[in-house]
């Protein structure tokens, strides 16, 4: 099991050593798991990822690398938690409610950008 999956942290380092160790290093702005404090990721995509870091670094006119994780389908479905709290900290009484988030999709990362290539497979083939 530990090898279908990577940390964050090693996540992290891998994109920044794809970009910083290439034949031509370059900085990588990495948005978009700045609230996450751990996950784990699929290998198999990490690597992928990883290797397309890898060879954007030799893509002509490229200076720097910006790297935006959003969410594939658009609106989620969260469930909110308020949780009344006692004074030594334990949980005395809740109350659950259901919250959409609608966030932009990728459209609005890649405006003015005519080269796109879409690697992704189709949803629910992932």
């Amino acid at each position: 099991m530990k090898l279908m999956h990577t940390k964050l942290p090693e996540f992290l380092k891998k994109m920044k050593v794809a970009a910083n160790e290439s034949e031509h290093p370059m900085e990588i702005n990495i948005r978009g798991l700045e609230n996450l404090t751990s996950a784990k990721m699929q290998s198999l995509r990490t690597g992928r990822i990883e290797h397309a870091v890898r060879e954007m670094t030799f893509r002509e006119g490229v200076e720097s690398i910006d790297f935006v994780v959003i969410p594939r389908v658009p609106e989620t479905m969260h469930t909110v938690i308020i949780k009344g709290m006692d004074k030594d900290g334990n949980v005395k009484s809740a109350i659950l409610e259901v919250l959409n988030i609608l966030q932009p999709t990728e459209e609005a990362e890649l405006m003015g950008c005519d080269d796109v290539e879409d690697r992704r497979p189709g949803i629910g083939r992932h």
